[in-house]
């Protein structure tokens, strides 16, 4: 399949050449000016991009910094192409993270030979990511095999709020609530990275996560405090690692699925959108597996009488938006149970 190619230019005759040299070896799609690339970036995703560093509107430099400004583009790869020579303007290209650089007028060998070695490289570079990607996932599945392991009242919890965050997420996206967040979210990775919500039960002693009948009110305490444990788990995790972005997804589930709307969750005690996006996704997910699953304490409500409770409680326990949202796609996470 023949790799697609953005070129991104305010000149016709760029547009023209850049077109001509490249449709026999790629998917071209020529686009005016950077709002247009973006736009169709909404329905389509480039292989790489052509993008001219002088345009009116919006230049290629200030471009470059929204493309790494969300996770979802920040890995296409960038060349700029420009009329001038500048060194200036080539190191500022190369520090904002342009792959190469190409003057204009085009010479249409040196760019089709151009754009093919940076699409083998970064051919190469996608295996060696998915690599390390696979790998990444089976450390995730043990770490929340082991809390699930430990923890024997949730059976399947962790697979299932996962789930459900996938089912939320897909509808914020289709309905417009928070996009403007979530549409700069490598969508796996959150989702992934939302298994570790609960990674803070690690540290709590069996005698406790395990109690047969209800908790006292001290062990309820301590029971609370495997959001900041998972926080500082996770925190432990990235240092050695450093991988910034997935752990930084998880640190937020971990931390801040108890907090509530109204501001008397825990552990931080915040209030509406103070919340982390995550924790207020994650809040709705995982009380609705609790609430239609059996616990030792209490027998599983049904779909219908879960719903209910949480459109109760939306406003006070759940953001309204996302209660919403969930309600409209109840019958989706009726149908994983």
């Amino acid at each position: 399949m023949a790799k697609t190619i953005f070129l991104v230019d305010d000149s016709d005759i760029s547009l023209s050449q850049g077109e001509e040299a490249l449709e026999a070896h790629f998917k071209v799609m020529t686009l005016p000016s950077a709002a247009k690339m973006f736009s169709l970036m909404e329905k389509m995703l480039p292989d790489l991009i052509l993008l001219d560093i002088e345009m009116p509107d919006q230049n290629g430099f200030e471009t470059m910094r929204l493309l790494k400004a969300h996770d979802i583009y920040a890995g296409i790869p960038v060349i700029f192409v420009t009329g001038r020579s500048d060194e200036t303007a080539e190191a500022l290209g190369f520090e904002l993270g342009a792959i190469d650089f190409i003057t204009k007028p085009f010479s249409p060998p040196i760019l089709v030979n151009r754009v093919k070695a940076h699409l083998s490289t970064d051919e190469k570079v996608r295996e060696r990511t998915a690599q390390l990607w696979r790998l990444k996932n089976g450390i995730i599945s043990v770490l929340a095999d082991l809390v699930e392991d430990r923890d024997v009242t949730t059976g399947g919890h962790i697979e299932r709020t996962a789930t459900y965050i996938r089912i939320l997420l897909n509808e914020m996206l289709e309905h417009k609530v928070y996009d403007g967040d979530i549409r700069g979210w490598d969508l796996e990775t959150v989702i992934s990275s939302s298994r570790l919500h609960d990674v803070g039960k690690i540290r709590i002693t069996d005698m406790i996560l395990n109690k047969p009948g209800k908790l006292t009110s001290e062990e309820f305490d301590i029971i609370k405090t495997h959001t900041s444990e998972g926080e500082h788990i996770i925190d432990q995790i990235s240092m050695r690692t450093g991988d910034e972005l997935f752990l930084r997804q998880a640190r937020k589930f971990a931390g801040y699925h108890h907090e509530k709307w109204n501001g008397s969750g825990y552990p931080y005690r915040l209030a509406g959108e103070d919340i982390p996006l995550q924790g207020r996704i994650m809040a709705v997910a995982d009380v609705y597996d609790a609430l239609v699953s059996e616990r030792p304490y209490k027998k599983p409500f049904s779909h219908e009488e879960s719903v209910d409770i949480i459109m109760k409680d939306a406003g006070t326990h759940f953001d309204p938006h996302i209660a919403e949202v969930f309600f409209n796609a109840r019958n989706q996470f009726k149908a994983v149970e």
